[in-house]
């Protein structure tokens, strides 16, 4: 199946991090948020990824056209370093379709753009280039086929702390206490999609993707929400790299499910400050 990845956006609320490189680019440990992205869907064996770009595409092309597989893999060096046998592979059986899809496009923009891209399948997968899950994904395209729905999403708890205010009718401050969610009601939108191919017919020229077109599905009752309670982060802030950063360091790492690191690990709202 194949993975729509936008990568084009202009990153402004990480400019700390992303002044040279595009977003997607920012490290995590030794490799891209992105090469984590596309890491986790090619350990459920979805390794056709299509990468939307913009901001910065040449750095993302670049990157993976001088691609060192030393850096994240055991190898053998003998004949006074003139031969290197890997011991694993990251991109091998990878295919990417690398796609200038505009400086300034929406993301619906940038979807619509790469539709020539995705061939006659029936459904294709789409995320952003800068977050990480450990949702078991393949159950979940299963259970949207299954459904019959159009589009699903991840629906997850914000990652953020919030401050709760109380204040008189004087505006004078009553209580002032940290929650990490306000209500056990509040969802959002993980950006994590299942498409099927009729969510092109949803969407008009110049739309975002999760405005007019969902609305769209919504009225038609044909977009589902994945609920998900296991691990998820965007890095949409310095602070958001600085706690998968954190993450990462522990050694103990919920999203990096190709090394069997599961999901009963440190939940990113447990290490925020």
């Amino acid at each position: 199946m194949k993975v729509v990845i936008f990568c084009g956006g202009l990153g402004l609320r990480m400019r700390e991090a992303s002044e040279s490189v595009p977003k997607p680019m920012v490290p995590v440990g030794a490799r891209p948020i992105v090469w984590h992205v596309m890491k986790y869907f090619a350990h459920f064996g979805h390794t056709d990824f299509i990468l939307c770009l913009g901001h910065k595409g040449e750095a993302i092309k670049e990157y993976f056209l001088r691609y060192d597989e030393t850096l994240s893999n055991d190898f053998v060096l003998s004949d006074g370093g003139r031969e290197i046998q890997l011991m694993s592979s990251d991109i091998q059986s990878w295919r990417i379709t690398f796609a200038d899809t505009g400086l300034h496009s929406s993301i619906g923009g940038r979807m619509r753009a790469v539709r020539k891209h995705l061939g006659d399948d029936e459904m294709f997968l789409a995320t952003y280039g800068d977050g990480v899950t450990d949702e078991p994904l393949n159950d979940a395209i299963e259970e949207t086929r299954r459904r019959g729905k159009i589009a699903s999403f991840i629906a997850v708890r914000p990652s953020h702390t919030f401050h709760i205010v109380r204040f008189d009718d004087e505006q004078v401050v009553q209580n002032l206490y940290t929650v990490t969610d306000p209500t056990s009601d509040v969802w959002i939108n993980g950006g994590f999609f299942i498409f099927r191919r009729e969510i092109f017919d949803y969407m008009q020229e110049g739309e975002d993707l999760v405005e007019e077109p969902f609305r769209r599905l919504v009225a038609d009752e044909q977009l589902l929400a994945r609920r998900y309670e296991g691990f998820w982060s965007a890095m949409d802030t310095l602070k958001d790299k600085q706690i998968l950063d954190t993450v990462w360091e522990s050694g103990e790492v919920p999203w990096r499910v190709w090394e069997g690191s599961g999901r009963d690990r440190i939940p990113v709202r447990e290490l925020a400050p």
